[in-house]
C-alpha cells in the first residue's frame, strides 16, 4: 500500500490550524487570567485609612488591588496645544496621513493609513477622594486608559493637473492627514487595578505587579472593565474552537481519504490473489507441456495474458504488468483502462 494520503494542502491546512489554535489558546489563557485575576481582586476604599492596612500588611504591599478615585496632578499639569483651558496629566499627539491606494488585484482604490508622527507626554498625578490620594506609578506601561478626545482636524490635500497624473502613475493618492489630540483630563474618575505599596514617605503607590499580572488603568467603571476583559476573552475561545474544529475537519477529510485508498488496495490485493490462483493453474498446464507462446503477455512475453481491460476489452497483459503500467492505458488501443477482470480460459 502507498504512504498516507496526505498531501501539501492538507499539510498547510492542518499545520496552521494547529500553530493557529496553539497561539490563540495561549492568549486566551492569558485573557482568562487576567479575567480571573480580577475577580479575586479587592476592591479597597480610597481613605485615610489605607495607608494603616498597608503598614500593618506583611512588605506593606497588596499583591493585585482595585482603587477608583479622581485624577489629581502633582505639580503643573499639561495643557491642550489646541483647547485653551484643557489640561490634562497624560496627552497622547498623532498625525496620520491618509490615502487612496490601487489595489490591481481587486481593481479599486482602497483606503490606507499610516502614523506620521506620535507623541505622548506625561505628567506624575494622583488619585483622589476627598483627603485620601494613591500615587499612579508608570501609567505608560498599563493597559488603558481609553483618554478622551480633545481635538481632532483633517487637514485636505491640494493638487494641480500635474499632481493627478502623477498619482495615477504611482498607484497611491492622498487624501490629507489627521491631526488629533487626546488627554487624560484632570478630575476624570480612574480604576486602576496592580500593585499597592506603602514608601516611608506614607504615601500609598500603585504600580504594576511584580508577579506579572496586568496593570490597568480604565476611565470605566470596575465592572465594566471586567466584562470588557471576560469579552475579550471569549472571543478568543471562540476562535480557538473554530480553529480546532477546522484542524478536526483536515483530519476527517484525511482520514476519509485513507480509508478510500485502504478500500481500494484491499481490493486491489484479493484481485491479484485471485490471479495468482489463476496462474497458478496456468503453471500447471504449462508443466504439462502445453504451449502458452501463443497466448503471452505483450509486455513481459513470458507470462499467459490473464486479465482483460476494459472498456476497450483488450487481453494482452498479465495481472503484474498491468499494475506496473505507468498509467492505467491500454497498451494496445491506448484508450484509459477504467476496471479489470480476470481471463478464465477453459
Amino acid at each position: 500500500m502507498e504512504d498516507f494520503p496526505i498531501g501539501t494542502m492538507e499539510m498547510v491546512c492542518l499545520g496552521s490550524s494547529v500553530a493557529l489554535s496553539g497561539l490563540f489558546y495561549y492568549i486566551y489563557r492569558k485573557k482568562r487570567k487576567n479575567v480571573d485575576k480580577l475577580k479575586e481582586a479587592p476592591i479597597l476604599p480610597l481613605d485615610e485609612k489605607l495607608a494603616d492596612l498597608l503598614n500593618a500588611t506583611p512588605g506593606k504591599c497588596l499583591q493585585y488591588v482595585v482603587i477608583e478615585g479622581t485624577v489629581q496632578p502633582i505639580g503643573e499639569p499639561l495643557r491642550s496645544q489646541f483647547q485653551e483651558g484643557t489640561v490634562g496629566v497624560i496627552q497622547k499627539l498623532v498625525l496620520q496621513e491618509h490615502k487612496l491606494v490601487w489595489n490591481s488585484f481587486a481593481r479599486t482604490w482602497t483606503d490606507s493609513e499610516r502614523v506620521l508622527h506620535q507623541r505622548v507626554n506625561a505628567v506624575p498625578f494622583l488619585l483622589g477622594v476627598n483627603k485620601a490620594f494613591v500615587r499612579v506609578l508608570c501609567p505608560l506601561e498599563a493597559t488603558g486608559p481609553n483618554m478622551e478626545i480633545v481635538h481632532e482636524k483633517f487637514h485636505q490635500a491640494s493638487y494641480g493637473f500635474t499632481d493627478l497624473i502623477g498619482q495615477y502613475l504611482s498607484g497611491e493618492k492622498p487624501k490629507g492627514q489627521l491631526e488629533t489630540e487626546e488627554m487624560l483630563k484632570v478630575g476624570a474618575s480612574l480604576t486602576a487595578v496592580g500593585e499597592l505599596i506603602l514608601d516611608t514617605d506614607r504615601l500609598p503607590k500603585i504600580r504594576p505587579p511584580t508577579d506579572g499580572s496586568e496593570y490597568f488603568l480604565s476611565t470605566d467603571d470596575f465592572e465594566t472593565l471586567r466584562l470588557e476583559q471576560e469579552g475579550q476573552a471569549e472571543v478568543w475561545r471562540v476562535l480557538v474552537c473554530v480553529c480546532a474544529l477546522a484542524g478536526v475537519a483536515v483530519l476527517m477529510w484525511v482520514g476519509r481519504s485513507y480509508y478510500r485508498q485502504l478500500k481500494l488496495w484491499w481490493e486491489q490485493e484479493n484481485m491479484r490473489r485471485e490471479f495468482e490462483l489463476m496462474g497458478a493453474g496456468e503453471r500447471g498446464e504449462e508443466e504439462n507441456g502445453v504451449d502458452v507462446l501463443e497466448n503471452a503477455c505483450v509486455i513481459c512475453l513470458s507470462k499467459p495474458r490473464g486479465c482483460v481491460l476494459l472498456d476497450c476489452g483488450h487481453v494482452c497483459c498479465c495481472f503484474r504488468c498491468y499494475q506496473a503500467l505507468p498509467q492505467p492505458i491500454c497498451p494496445i488501443c491506448r484508450q484509459n483502462i477504467k476496471r479489470v477482470i480476470p481471463l478464465y480460459q477453459a
